[in-house]
């Protein structure tokens, strides 16, 4: 099960999609440029190919608990030591603690290679990279001093215990309290569950961020506040104390992601996890938020990569397994199965797919990095508009397709793809998890139609359908006839969608929740559609170039046009699910189901 990463693709959907030169030109990321990412994509791809890929199956195995200890699934440490002496923890981390400082758009086209490489593995970075964020904007200098620098390097991975067993998604219903003490710190205890990586022996120690309530706080979100528990006391001299009052009670046993310890994780069963409060009191959740949109975009990734990773799979079986003759042909000998045209078909619905994924999400990283860096106001704010619209779509459309695009890859293996041997069945279960993490994909639809369409009576979704048709003008110009027929086509179903929306959410709310997940799936199918006409004008333009390298370049046109014929065409039956079926949903009473 060897993984390429596929560098060539990672490398047009940054420079020609997503405008990486410009996104290096940003103030403060001056270190950057498009020779030294092509450098750090070469050595990330080193890594994850050489390091990561070989114990991926292995991982598959699990990490251990024992005693309230977890032991990392086989292989794991040693990664996590080269992953750290190699520096690649600090990637987007501030420079100001020891971290590198790259654009979230370099960051997304490294994390991809770590998700398909081992999705598992590249949870414990992602957390703690999360953790930093949220440190960093909203913790105190004396906090940011103590835990920054070592979380940077990775000597120190980091946690969000944000959900507990009665609350679920609501966390409204969070029951962790925090007690202040008398040396200004405060005395944690509950009980926390879904603890990504919460517990491990890959690092010294483990930096817990927790939601919890003081004792005066108000009902509902709006009492939450954000503290620091760390697993080991920090002492005055930075090094490591006293054992913190937090322990993993169990580990879940999961579907998939076996190699990612999911812990529940209990506070303060003795005298009170000590704890140090983020920011201001009762704004936890708030803060928690301000990296909602890098979680989101990273679970996005994992969506896409661990696609990836099985397409490469599917085309590698599909090149070698010989099976029956070719279709039409008298000769009878066997051949190899991706001369099939089914298997084609499948193969290239995977492959159109994740493509349009990784330029639309290198698309919504860019607008992430525009948003904190540009200097015209009026500009930063605008990508940040595009930003909170894209994020659910990116989260939700990617992780809804891996459920699709790891099962396709398991129908093209046949019966062996069900055989746990052959290895594909992985990427099937670990899939599983993306649509769920971070708010499930109706969360998402949720707020796409809401806070991201509704409140802004839909002025970046028709920005974006209008930039589509830009583009769907372009394509007709330029003779891609059918793409550009059907790109339209589902523009303006979506447009109608988007009016729908914007009719009912206020006046029948549940008629707008009803078609709110077909909406999602309608706008990544749109805007996915949009990202590759894009791809396939740009390969056209630069096979006029005497070195073009025509293969790689037609492969893109014949991609958008795959995906423009077959995927596209989707967009109407969705609306109609929308436009006139959302009532049906709502029509059995409860007790009928």
């Amino acid at each position: 099960m060897i993984y390429h990463a596929p560098i060539k693709d990672i490398r047009f959907a940054l420079n020609e999609l997503a405008d990486l030169a410009a996104i290096c030109g940003l103030p403060g990321y001056g270190e950057c440029s498009v020779e030294l990412t092509d450098a750090v994509l070469e050595e990330g791809a080193k890594f994850a190919e050489g390091v990561l890929a070989p114990i991926n199956k292995q991982g598959d195995q699990g990490a251990k608990w024992k005693d309230g200890e977890v032991t990392a699934a086989p292989g794991f440490k040693d990664a996590w030591r080269q992953y750290v002496e190699s520096g690649w923890v600090g990637l987007r981390a501030p420079e100001e603690y020891g971290g590198q400082g790259m654009p979230a758009l370099v960051a997304a086209a490294v994390e991809e290679m770590w998700c398909s490489s081992n999705l598992a593995f590249s949870l414990a970075p992602l957390l703690t990279l999360g953790a930093v964020e949220a440190i960093h904007h909203h913790a105190s200098d004396e906090l940011k001093s103590v835990y920054l620098p070592m979380m940077a390097s990775g000597q120190w991975t980091g946690t969000m215990n944000l959900t507990e067993p009665q609350a679920g998604s609501d966390l409204a219903q969070v029951r962790s309290r925090a007690t202040p003490a008398a040396d200004g710190s405060y005395r944690v205890s509950g009980q926390k569950i879904f603890i990504t990586w919460g517990e491990h022996d890959m690092a010294e120690n483990i930096v817990h961020l927790v939601l919890a309530r003081l004792p005066d706080a108000p009902a509902g979100v709006k009492g939450i506040s954000l503290f620091i528990v760390p697993k080991f006391l920090v002492q005055a001299d930075g090094s490591l104390g006293a054992r913190n009052d937090v322990r993993c009670v169990s580990l879940e046993h999961k579907l998939g992601i076996h190699g990612s310890p999911t812990a529940v994780m209990s506070f303060g069963d003795n005298d009170g996890a000590v704890g140090y409060l983020v920011g201001e009191p009762n704004k936890g959740l708030n803060y928690m938020f301000t990296m909602m949109n890098h979680a989101r975009l990273g679970v996005g990734i994992e969506g896409v990569a661990v696609s990836e990773r099985a397409y490469q799979k599917a085309v590698e079986y599909a090149r070698d397994r010989v099976q029956s003759r070719a279709v039409g042909s008298p000769d009878p000998a066997g051949v190899a199965i991706i001369r099939h045209p089914d298997v084609r078909r499948m193969l290239m619905t995977m492959r159109a797919q994740i493509e349009a994924q990784r330029a639309l999400t290198f698309y919504a990283a860019a607008a992430l990095d525009r948003a904190a860096r540009h200097p015209v106001a009026d500009e930063a704010a605008r990508n940040q508009a595009l930003l909170n619209f894209l994020i659910p779509i990116v989260k939700g459309w990617n992780t809804e397709q891996a459920n699709e695009i790891t099962s396709l890859a398991i129908q093209v293996h046949g019966g062996m793809g069900y055989i746990e041997e052959t290895g594909v069945a992985q990427y099937y279960r670990d899939a599983r998890i993306t649509a769920i993490y971070e708010g499930t994909t109706g969360i998402q639809a949720l707020d796409l139609i809401g806070r991201k369409t509704a409140m802004d009576q839909g002025a970046i979704a028709r920005a974006l359908l209008a930039e589509a048709q830009s583009t769907a003008n372009k394509l007709q110009a330029a003779g891609f006839d059918s793409a550009a027929g059907n790109l339209s086509a589902a523009i303006a179903d979506a447009e109608r969608c988007v009016a729908f929306i914007l009719e009912t959410f206020g006046a029948q709310p549940q008629l707008a929740a009803a078609g709110s997940v077909p909406f999602l799936k309608l706008m990544g199918i749109v805007l996915g559609g949009w990202q590759l006409g894009r791809a396939a004008l740009i390969a056209k333009e630069k096979l006029q170039d005497a070195d073009a390298d025509s293969d790689f370049l037609n492969a893109k046109i014949i991609t958008a046009r795959f995906f423009a014929e077959h995927l596209l065409p989707q967009v109407s039956g969705l609306a109609a699910a929308i436009l006139n079926g959302a009532d049906s949903a709502l029509a059995l009473d409860d007790s009928q189901f």
